[in-house]
């Protein structure tokens, strides 16, 4: 039995739980007409399988990088998978770190890319030169030939609505809001606070967006911190937030509680074992996740399926919870993977990651 990174919160028990491996669903052998499907493996026999994060050395890639290992050890007589990324979310870091798989002539690379765009024509390099690409975080460029497929936990306009509603309900309906991604080329992190902003454009008129963009933490902490002071002083009638990374999510929270002050809802991007004290605290009201874990397992297994030939089809069980049955529309493979986190959705301490 294959492990699962997540545990569902009661909204989400209409989804089944992972009971063993289907990967027998994943079809017949096939290419996506982009890189080298028959490429061979390595001088052992495996295939050399990385995983590029947009930072390391933060909780979000430190579970993702569990994904990975638990991968390696299913397959181990199959791949070398590992995971690597840049010391900072320098968008410039991860293109030179692609750049050194290349030229390591490894034979997969996944990223999850600080910024899509920047990173698309290394992408497009990696493949020509016959290695199999998948992103994660990266919708726009499936319409590109920088990738072979593109791994997306869930619809990302729901996840963005999802935070959206949720502070509506805490706000009222009514009041300032404001929001912190972790960085403003961050592809999916923009598309949550947009579908957000417009989700209260058309159903909370009430609700009054006060910065023409949100603030950018780059993932980090410090950061993080300093927007959330900045925030707190320059809008003292604020009412609601949302912030789209793990470091947006606590460094508010953290403000909140150090200044006391208890009027101001919150909707975040979290890891249940971040949120869960501050949300049992009351600091935070709402977040929403996916298994960082199950992400990399999953896309790295897409990566190893292209290399065997398989074909990628909607319908195949990918082994994690929330990727039982994925969607396939061209290059994008789409889970069902949106966990609801809230207070007592855990006990405290008994956090799945």
């Amino acid at each position: 039995m294959r492990k699962s990174f997540t545990r569902r919160s009661a909204a989400f028990t209409g989804l089944a739980l992972v009971a063993g491996f289907a990967l027998a669903g994943c079809g017949s052998v096939g290419d996506t007409g982009g890189s080298d499907a028959d490429a061979g493996a390595g001088a052992d026999g495996k295939y050399d399988i990385v995983l590029v994060s947009k930072v390391e050395g933060i909780s979000w890639f430190e579970a993702m990088n569990e994904g990975v290992v638990q991968f390696n050890e299913d397959y181990t007589d199959q791949v070398n998978a590992r995971q690597t990324g840049p010391d900072t979310g320098d968008p410039a870091k991860q293109v030179q770190i692609v750049e050194d798989l290349i030229a390591q002539g490894v034979d997969a690379i996944v990223v999850v890319p600080n910024d899509p765009q920047s990173i698309a024509p290394v992408l497009k390099k990696a493949r020509d030169a016959g290695i199999v690409v998948v992103t994660h975080e990266a919708p726009a460029l499936v319409e590109t030939e920088s990738i072979d497929y593109d791994v997306e936990s869930f619809d990302n306009v729901v996840f963005g609505e999802g935070l959206a509603e949720n502070l509506a309900e805490q706000m009222g309906g009514e009041g300032q809001f404001i929001g912190m991604v972790g960085s403003l080329t961050s592809e999916t992190h923009m598309a949550w606070y947009n579908a957000a902003v417009d989700y209260f454009t058309a159903n909370y008129p009430n609700i009054d967006v006060v910065a023409d963009q949100p603030y950018e933490d780059d993932n980090d902490d410090a950061k993080a911190r300093a927007n959330a002071e900045e925030i707190v002083r320059a809008y003292p009638d604020l009412k609601g937030y949302i912030g789209t990374s793990v470091s947006a999510g606590s460094n508010f929270a953290q403000i909140l509680k150090e200044k006391n002050l208890d009027g101001v809802s919150t909707s975040v991007l979290s890891l249940p074992s971040v949120a869960g004290p501050y949300l049992e605290e009351g600091w935070l009201g709402y977040a929403q996740t996916w298994s960082p874990g199950s992400a990399g397992y999953v896309a790295s297994l897409v990566a190893l399926n292209v290399l065997e030939g398989k074909k990628i089809a909607t319908g195949d069980d990918f082994g994690q919870e929330g990727y039982e049955s994925v969607v396939v529309d061209g290059k994008l493979v789409t889970g069902d993977a949106i966990m609801k986190i809230e207070k007592g959705t855990f006990a405290p301490g008994e956090y799945p990651f």
